[in-house]
């Protein structure tokens, strides 16, 4: 995608097409992300900062539920069939889907399209890249750009007069135009924003934190043999209860060497005189905790409009099977997210047109709908009043070429 990726060309080829922040790109670590979380003393709660860095951090890189939500949405819609049409046909082969099949030397279709449906979860912004050609019309490339160091400019008016594209203290400005516009700016509904969007993993962040504590939690339950086993408690010859800071350390040592971690459990425990062993058990907020873990994976599922019952975290009843979760899981989540994002490349790749183009999922397609495409299907069908015309119409078809 960008110069890291791609072959030395001379200077000589005017015609080669390459990504116009790939000079700024080429340096930056892989995996890094421009942005330090401050650290919080231990004694304080600690909360994940709410930037997109923070809460990719803690809700994809390092959270299950996280992670499966977010691959789910994007995966499918990327999978989403795509139909290209005007008012007049419907294009089986067309310019625009020849760029979207391939968009860039590093990327395919469903690759490219997965990269943007993850940006616009994980940030509540997506950007896409066009690298024009020099005889114009439908672009060379399609790049995703990612949204942690993208910026907006705005103009006199507010609207976004440019992007800039920072890496490493360097910057890129992509200057918008009217028609051919080099940036497309997908961003979710931010009620407080006026131009970056909000994510459903910023809603989900209390969430996201308590079940990384739960897990850290349980952790540290398996390190002290996965269970508070009892108490060690000191009465002294003459009654004192109080050990010397020699004796308190060593007996720390020796717990920590002999009696804790898995390969020590069940390893019996020899008390010298004044030492007596209290057993412990859980108390009921403890055996609570795993109830409050659930819930919080829940909440994670809920702000991604992703049904529990597809990630296998119990107590959920909303759907009655398996069949009708997942064709919620379509028909509420993948296909709205997936209907925005085409709406919005047909509307932006457009002005490379000059003409308007629609693309949106082919719903006939989508195994998930697959029961209530023939119901529709067969209603149209009897309805003897309607004709021909009209029951295309009705199904999203453009008329009939003559």
């Amino acid at each position: 995608m960008f110069d890291i990726f791609r072959k030395p060309v001379a200077d000589t080829a005017p015609e080669a097409k390459a990504s116009a922040v790939g000079p700024l790109t080429a340096g930056a670590p892989s995996g890094g992300f421009g942005k330090i979380a401050a650290l919080q003393p231990a004694s304080q709660l600690r909360w994940t900062a709410r930037d997109s860095v923070s809460l990719t951090r803690a809700g994809f890189q390092g959270n299950p539920v996280g992670f499966r939500v977010v691959r789910m949405i994007s995966e499918a819609a990327a999978a989403l069939p795509l139909v290209l049409q005007d008012s007049a046909q419907r294009y089986d082969a067309h310019p625009l889907l020849s760029l979207l099949g391939r968009p860039n030397p590093a990327q395919g279709r469903a690759e490219f399209l997965e990269a943007v449906y993850a940006q616009l979860l994980l940030s509540g912004n997506a950007y896409v890249e066009a690298v024009a050609t020099p005889e114009g019309g439908v672009p060379g490339e399609l790049h995703v750009l990612r949204s942690d160091r993208m910026s907006v400019v705005p103009g006199p008016d507010g609207w976004p007069a440019g992007y800039d594209y920072a890496v490493n203290g360097r910057k890129h400005r992509f200057q918008m135009t009217e028609g051919a516009a080099p940036i497309c700016h997908v961003r979710a509904f931010h009620p407080l924003d006026d131009h970056y969007g909000l994510s459903p993993i910023e809603a989900a962040a209390t969430a996201v934190d308590v079940h990384n504590s739960a897990s850290r939690w349980s952790k540290a339950l398996l390190d002290n043999a996965a269970r508070p086993s009892g108490a060690i408690v000191y009465r002294g010859a003459d009654g004192q209860g109080q050990m010397s800071n020699d004796q308190f350390e060593r007996l720390q040592a020796e717990m920590e060497m002999h009696h804790q971690g898995a390969r020590n459990a069940g390893r019996p425990m020899l008390l010298e005189g004044g030492l007596d062993w209290k057993p412990m058990g859980f108390s009921p907020s403890d055996m609570e905790f795993h109830q409050t873990k659930e819930a919080a994976a829940r909440e994670i599922a809920l702000a991604f409009g992703v049904p529990p019952m597809l990630l296998g975290i119990p107590g959920d009843a909303t759907y009655a099977n398996y069949q009708e979760a997942n064709r919620g899981f379509y028909r509420l989540t993948v296909l709205p997210l997936a209907a925005k994002v085409s709406a919005a490349l047909a509307h932006w790749l457009s002005g490379y047109l000059g003409a308007e183009l629609q693309l949106r999922p082919d719903l006939d397609q989508v195994p998930a709908l697959a029961a209530e495409r023939e119901a529709v299907w067969r209603r149209v069908t009897e309805a003897d009043f309607l004709t021909e015309a009209e029951k295309r119409a009705m199904l999203g078809l453009p008329p009939r070429s003559e």
